[in-house]
């Protein structure tokens, strides 16, 4: 109901202490305490890739210690993989951004989907089993009896190959206690349970990708390479996650990131929205992706980088900040602004939240530097007429009235027609929505 999205919109103060007894009661929430627990060394995995992609904004190594890269180049090495299937799979949107990440090093190191060791590993220990930190199961999904282990499958989007898949692990997942652990519940009310529950098949595949087209999409989504390429060497990049439109109080919270005492002056920020799949009620991500390419031309700020994540979200709180910023290190980036209730969601029925407002924050902040990457909490940013932009403290310190607008009121304001205050929300993402 606020200008909070999932990655940090105005976010209330809180304490930088980490709160041990929040994680606590989440932990005994999930069913088990190593859910929530990194294991104290991360073991750099061995990857076996057909071509390890070169790594730029070098003060960031991926994470596991290599940039996977699963992507075939020669049209007849692609041939051949296709014709040496013996059976096809036309993937679902979700799948597809999943294949995507594993195939372009988004999720190094993983070179393909999730056997039962790994998930049942990821769900207990949140660690693959060579102890490499990682937080949800990459994990693809079917109801087909008639796959069997060893199977060599094309994936399809639509008509086109994307990538081969050879099976080595079908087996039936605790779909319960998945739940109960990644999420914290085992309810329908949340939509990462309902997406396990009611979408997922039978049965998960694990096995091993061989990359051969990129899925298409209306929003280009470049590979953690590419986005290195880009970024400056040797500099702090803080990557700000979003999964809905920018407005103005989420422009000047990853702006004045940059100003963070553990960021250096040089600096950069690189806005990172997932555009796949995300919960019921968000805005489409073609249509977000409008709103971002008008924004990026509107404030056109040299220290402002964009890219587009093929990513789908589980809106999993705590879990889900650590998949985030372990995404995000594989681009390069060192530091991770966590704002309030980041990933987080509400009951379907009730509209209560599943999470409290900082359980992302702080156990973010708690594993992060097993991560390599620093944690920036989100300011509490509120919005004055005498000076504009100001941390909620200075406002009430001065005595100034902070003007509001919920995210209810501004959706009824679009569908109206009515004017949008430009306060709140640039013209230019407006126009688009």
């Amino acid at each position: 109901e606020n200008l909070a999205d999932d990655a940090g919109g105005v976010a209330a103060s809180h304490d930088q202490t980490i709160m041990t007894t929040t994680l606590a009661v989440l932990c005994a929430a999930a069913g088990t305490v190593g859910a929530f627990v990194l294991p104290p060394t991360a073991v750099p995995h061995q990857t076996t890739t057909r071509g390890l992609a070169p790594v730029a904004a070098s003060k960031q190594e991926p994470h596991g210690g290599k940039l996977v890269n699963l992507y075939l180049d020669d049209e007849a090495a692609k041939e051949a993989a296709i014709a040496a299937c013996d059976t096809e799979i036309h993937v679902t949107e979700r799948q597809s951004c999943d294949i995507e990440l594993i195939c372009n090093g988004g999720f190094s190191p993983l070179e393909g989907f999730m056997d039962e060791a790994a998930y049942q590993s990821v769900i207990e220990k949140m660690a693959l089993p060579s102890g490499v930190a990682f937080s949800l199961p990459v994990v693809f999904d079917t109801d087909d009896e008639s796959i069997v282990e060893g199977a060599k499958i094309l994936l399809k989007q639509d008509n086109l190959p994307i990538a081969t898949f050879e099976v080595t692990s079908k087996y039936i997942p605790d779909k319960p206690l998945e739940c109960k652990t990644l999420y914290g519940t085992s309810s329908l009310e949340h939509p990462g349970t309902q997406m396990v529950a009611m979408e997922r098949g039978k049965y998960y595949l694990g096995g091993s990708l061989v990359g051969l087209n990129k899925p298409v999409r209306e929003f280009p989504c470049e590979s953690p390479a590419e986005v290195r390429e880009r970024l400056p060497d040797g500099v702090d990049v803080v990557a700000f996650q979003c999964r809905n439109p920018v407005h103005r109080a989420h422009y000047e919270l990853f702006t004045r990131a940059l100003d963070a005492p553990n960021v250096a002056e040089d600096g950069v920020v690189l806005v990172h929205p997932t555009c796949g799949p995300t919960q019921p009620g968000d805005i489409p991500g073609n249509v977000r992706y409008k709103t971002y390419e008008v924004l990026k031309e509107e404030t056109a700020n040299p220290r402002v980088f964009w890219a587009y994540l093929p990513y789908s979200m589980h809106m999993a709180g705590p879990r889900e900040a650590i998949q985030h910023m372990m995404i995000r290190k594989n681009f390069g980036c060192t530091h991770f602004i966590i704002g309030r209730d980041m990933a987080g969601c509400k009951s379907s029925i009730d509209g209560e939240d599943f999470y409290g407002p900082y359980e992302a924050q702080d156990f973010a902040k708690l594993h992060g530097p097993e991560l390599s990457v620093e944690a920036v909490p989100s300011l509490n940013l509120v919005y004055t007429a005498e000076k504009g932009y100001i941390t909620a403290d200075e406002a009430e310190e001065e005595g100034l009235e902070s003007l509001k607008l919920s995210g209810t009121k501004f959706r009824k304001m679009l569908r109206a027609g009515d004017d949008i205050p430009e306060w709140f929300a640039f013209k230019s993402v407006v126009e688009v929505l």
